[in-house]
C-alpha cells in the first residue's frame, strides 16, 4: 500500500510539473543570459525596460565586432547605460584595489595595476532577469547592482568591508563601434550630485554624433572628486574637462554592508533633459531600489502577459526570452518629449507620444510588423509617428534612426513597410496626409547625403527607374534591385487605399522590375552590368555583390509576389532548390557561421535563419503546393536554430530582436509575407508550438477582446497539419486574413506524426 502511494504521489508531482510552470508569471520565464555568448554589443543581460533608452549592464570585452558582454569571460570592466546599434555611454564602475585609471585588458587575470580596475566576479553570484542585473566583484569586494527605467539607471554597490573606495565615471571605454570623445564635462556640484556631458563621434559611421547629459545623484556623500584627462590625473578637483580619454572619480571610506547608491539620468537633450527625467521617472521611489526593480519587472510582465503560451516549459522559456528580446529598441525623447532632430536641432512632441530608435528594419517586416500590430499597436503606431517627425523636420524618414541620426543602415527604406502596414490596419493616430507625402518623395525623389547628418533615401533610384534594374558595376549590390521592387509595391498599395490610381498604377508596375534581373534560361538572380549583360563568372554562394547574403538566397527574395517566383522558376524546380537548401543547411542548425568567425561577412551558405534575408524561406513551401514543408522546416528551426543557453541562443546577428520576434510569431503559427502592407492582409499559417495560445487584443484599435490558437495533440513528435477550423468552421487553407485574427476568436488545429498532403494547397 506504501509503496502504492508512494507511486501516486510520484505520478501526481510529475503530472503538476507543466501547470506548476504555467502558474509562473511569464516574465519569469526570460532567462536574460540566453545568447549572451558571442553575441554583439546591444544583446546582453541588461537591466531596461521596453524601448529603454537606458540599457544598463556589464562590459568586459576589448573593442570591435562583437564587443560588449561575453557570458563566458570572468571579469567585468564596468556597467555603461547605452548599448545601442553604433552607441555606447557612460560607464559606472566601483573599485577599492590600488588606484589606476586603466580598465586594463579584459582577458588579463588581475595582477594589480596592470589589469586595470576591471575586477574578477564570481560566476555563481551573477544574476540577471527583466530589469535588474547583479554580480558579486571580487576584486572590488562589492556586491554591485543595478535596476532602470526608461532614461535612468540606478545602481547599488555594497562593499563587504570597510575600505576606501572609488566610483570610477569613464567616458571613454570599448564598444563595439570605438566611439571618440569630442570634448566633455563632469562637475562636482555638491559632495551628492555630479553632472556633466560628453559630446561624441563614431568614426565608423562617419555621421553619428550626439552630445549625452547625465546627473547622478549619490545616497552617501562622498569624500573627494579626482579624474584624469588623457594621461593627466587630477587630485581634488570639481570639475574634469577635456577632449579624448575624460573620466573622474569620486572617494569614499565605506563602512561593510552599507550600500552606496546612484541614480543615473540620462538625455541627449541637455543636462535639464537629464535631470528633468530623474525627476519623472525615480524621484517617487525616493532610495528604495527593490521597487524601482519590481516596477520594472511589472513593465515588462505586463507587455509579455498580452500573449500566454500552454506548453513544455522548455518552449516557454524560449517564446518568452524572444519575446523580451523583440522590444531592444530605444525611447530617444525625454520624460518632457523633447528631443534633438538629426541638425541637432531640440524639438518638442505633442503630449502623450515618444520617439524611437535602434538599429535598422531592414526585413524586419518578416516580424516586427506582426508583433507591434497585434501586441503593442500604440508603439506601432509612435514609429509611425516616429518617422513622420524625422520626415517633417529632415526631409527624410529613416530606416535605422539610431540616436536619430541618418545613417541609411543597410541602404533600403523598410521603415515604410511598418508604417504602411500600421494604416492597413486601423492604427492611425497621426497625420494619414502626411504620410503619404512621405511615402511619395522617397519612391520619386534620389537619396542623397544631407549636410550635417547623414545619408537618406534610396541611393540608386535614378538609375533603378531608367534601367528597370540596378546594375551591379554600379552599385556593388545586386540585391538593391529587388529591395526597390518591394518599396515600389508597398507604395502602390498606399496610394491604392487613398484611392490615387495613377501612382498605385505606376507603382504596381515598376514593383515588376524584380523580374529584369531574373535570368530565365538559368532562372536564378543574376548581376547585371550597365549594359544589360548579365555577370559571366557570377558565384551563386558568393556575398560580395548581394546585402548580408548571396543570389540562391536572394532569387527567392521577392516578398510581394512570390506566385510568380513559382511560375518564373517552375514548380518543380522551385520546390526542388528550395527542398535541397533546407535539406543541406539543417546540420548546421541552418545557420551561417561565417558571422561568428570572420569579418567579412560572405555567406556561402543556403539556408540562414542568422540574418534577415532568409526569414521567409521556410514559409515558401504554402505557396508552392507543399505547405507540410512548411511545418517540417518551420518547427526544425524553432527547435534547432534557436537555443536556450547561454552559449546557444541565436546562430548569428539578433540585431536588436530581429530574431527573436521570428520565433514569437513562427511559434504562434502565423506569418505575413509581405508584412501586411495590402488592404487584405493574409497571415500564413503553419502549426503552432504550444497547445494553446490566447492573445489579448487592444480595445483601442480592435473589436475583438482575444484571440485563441489551440492544437489538438500537440507534442515533440506531432507537427503536422491534419486539419483545422477557425471559429467551428474547417479551415482548408494555410492562410488566414489578420482582420479575421482582430475580431477575436478560436483558431484550432488537430496535429498528427504524418504529412497530411492535403490540407492547405493552393
Amino acid at each position: 500500500m506504501k509503496n502504492l502511494l508512494f507511486a501516486i504521489g510520484i505520478a501526481l508531482l510529475a503530472g503538476c510539473t507543466d501547470t506548476a510552470t504555467r502558474l509562473k508569471d511569464p516574465v519569469d520565464y526570460v532567462d536574460v543570459f540566453t545568447g549572451t555568448s558571442n553575441s554583439r554589443w546591444m544583446l546582453g543581460p541588461y537591466a531596461t525596460v521596453p524601448y529603454g533608452m537606458v540599457q544598463l549592464g556589464p562590459d568586459n570585452q576589448a573593442a570591435g565586432w562583437m564587443g560588449g558582454y561575453e557570458y563566458s569571460m570572468m571579469n567585468v570592466s564596468g556597467f555603461s547605460h547605452i548599448h545601442a546599434w553604433t552607441m555606447s555611454g557612460l560607464r559606472i564602475m566601483p573599485a577599492n584595489q590600488d588606484f589606476t585609471k586603466d580598465d586594463g585588458a579584459p582577458d588579463r587575470p588581475y595582477k594589480g595595476g596592470s589589469a586595470g580596475y576591471h575586477s574578477r566576479i564570481e560566476k555563481e553570484t551573477e544574476k540577471a532577469w527583466p530589469g535588474y542585473y547583479s554580480c558579486f566583484l571580487y576584486d572590488a569586494s562589492c556586491k554591485a547592482e543595478m535596476t532602470a527605467t526608461t532614461r535612468c539607471g540606478f545602481h547599488r554597490y555594497t562593499f563587504d568591508k570597510q575600505c576606501d573606495a572609488r566610483i570610477i565615471l569613464d567616458l571613454l571605454f570599448p564598444a563595439e563601434d570605438q566611439a571618440e570623445i569630442l570634448d566633455a564635462r563632469i562637475d562636482r556640484v555638491s559632495d551628492t550630485l555630479i553632472e556633466g556631458y560628453a559630446n561624441t563621434i563614431v568614426p565608423a559611421t562617419k555621421n553619428m554624433e550626439y552630445k549625452l547629459f547625465f546627473s547622478i545623484q549619490f545616497s552617501n556623500p562622498f569624500i573627494s572628486m579626482g579624474g584624469w584627462i588623457n594621461d593627466s590625473i587630477i587630485e581634488n578637483t570639481s570639475s574634469v574637462a577635456g577632449s579624448g580619454d575624460v573620466a573622474a572619480f569620486v572617494n569614499y571610506g565605506t563602512k561593510a554592508g552599507e550600500p552606496v547608491m546612484l541614480k543615473v539620468g540620462i538625455s541627449l537633450v541637455d543636462l535639464n533633459g537629464a535631470r528633468n527625467n530623474l525627476k519623472a521617472e525615480l524621484d517617487g521611489f525616493g532610495w528604495d531600489f527593490d521597487q524601482v526593480a519590481k516596477a520594472a519587472r511589472k513593465q515588462w510582465n505586463d507587455l509579455l502577459s498580452k500573449i500566454k503560451v500552454e506548453g513544455r516549459a522548455t518552449d516557454q522559456k524560449k517564446f518568452y526570452t524572444n519575446f523580451y528580446r523583440s522590444f531592444a529598441k530605444q525611447t530617444w525623447s525625454d520624460a518632457d518629449g523633447r528631443y534633438c532632430d538629426p541638425f541637432e536641432e531640440i524639438r518638442q512632441l505633442p503630449k502623450g507620444t515618444e520617439i524611437y530608435g535602434g538599429d535598422a528594419f531592414w526585413n524586419s517586416y518578416w516580424n516586427f510588423n506582426t508583433i507591434l500590430a497585434l501586441i503593442a499597436p500604440n508603439i506601432m503606431n509612435n514609429w509611425v509617428n516616429t518617422q513622420l517627425e524625422l520626415f517633417k523636420y529632415t526631409g527624410w524618414t529613416n530606416n535605422g534612426p539610431t540616436g536619430l541620426e541618418h545613417t541609411r543602415v543597410m541602404g533600403v527604406t523598410h521603415e515604410f513597410a511598418l508604417m504602411i502596414s500600421a494604416f492597413q490596419k486601423g492604427i492611425r493616430d497621426y497625420d494619414v496626409n502626411q504620410l503619404w507625402e512621405a511615402i511619395h518623395h522617397n519612391a520619386t525623389e534620389q537619396g542623397k547625403t544631407l549636410e550635417k547628418s547623414g545619408n537618406v533615401g534610396m541611393e540608386w533610384l535614378n538609375v533603378y527607374d531608367s534601367l528597370g534594374y540596378v546594375p551591379w558595376d554600379v552599385s556593388r549590390r545586386s540585391s538593391r534591385t529587388l529591395d526597390y521592387s518591394f518599396a515600389d509595391f508597398y507604395t502602390a498599395q498606399m496610394a491604392k487605399a487613398l484611392g490615387k490610381t495613377e501612382d498605385y498604377q505606376f507603382f504596381l508596375k515598376r514593383s515588376g522590375n524584380w523580374k529584369n534581373q531574373f535570368n530565365r534560361e538559368v532562372k536564378w538572380q543574376m548581376p547585371r552590368d550597365r549594359k544589360g549583360n548579365w555577370k559571366t563568372d557570377n558565384n551563386l554562394f558568393s556575398g560580395e555583390l548581394w546585402s548580408e547574403g548571396n543570389a540562391w538566397q536572394y532569387s527567392f527574395y521577392v516578398p510581394h509576389d512570390i506566385p510568380a517566383v513559382v511560375d518564373l522558376m517552375g514548380k518543380d524546380l522551385f520546390n526542388k532548390r528550395l527542398e535541397e537548401g533546407f535539406q543541406k543547411s539543417e546540420k548546421f542548425k541552418f545557420a551561417a557561421h561565417a558571422l561568428d568567425r570572420v569579418q567579412s561577412r560572405v555567406s556561402e551558405y543556403y539556408i540562414n535563419q542568422g540574418n534577415e534575408v532568409n526569414l521567409q524561406a521556410s514559409w515558401l513551401f504554402n505557396y508552392s503546393g507543399k505547405p507540410w514543408l512548411t511545418q517540417k522546416y518551420t518547427r526544425a528551426i524553432l527547435n534547432s536554430y534557436y537555443g536556450d543557453t547561454p552559449y546557444h541562443g541565436w546562430e548569428g546577428d539578433e540585431d536588436e530582436g530581429q530574431m527573436g520576434g521570428w520565433f514569437v510569431i513562427t511559434a504562434m503559427g502565423l506569418f505575413e509575407m509581405n508584412g501586411g502592407v495590402t488592404d487584405s492582409s493574409k497571415v500564413e499559417l503553419t502549426a503552432p508550438l504550444f497547445s494553446k495560445i490566447t492573445i489579448t487584443l487592444d480595445p483601442k484599435y480592435y473589436q475583438g477582446k482575444e484571440f485563441i490558437i489551440t492544437a489538438k495533440n500537440s507534442s515533440p513528435e506531432n507537427i503536422y497539419i491534419q486539419s483545422a477550423s477557425l471559429n467551428g468552421k474547417p479551415l482548408n487553407k494555410s492562410w488566414i486574413y489578420f482582420s479575421e485574427i482582430v475580431k477575436g476568436g478560436e483558431l484550432s488545429y488537430v496535429l498528427g506524426k504524418e504529412e497530411n498532403v492535403e490540407w492547405g494547397k493552393r
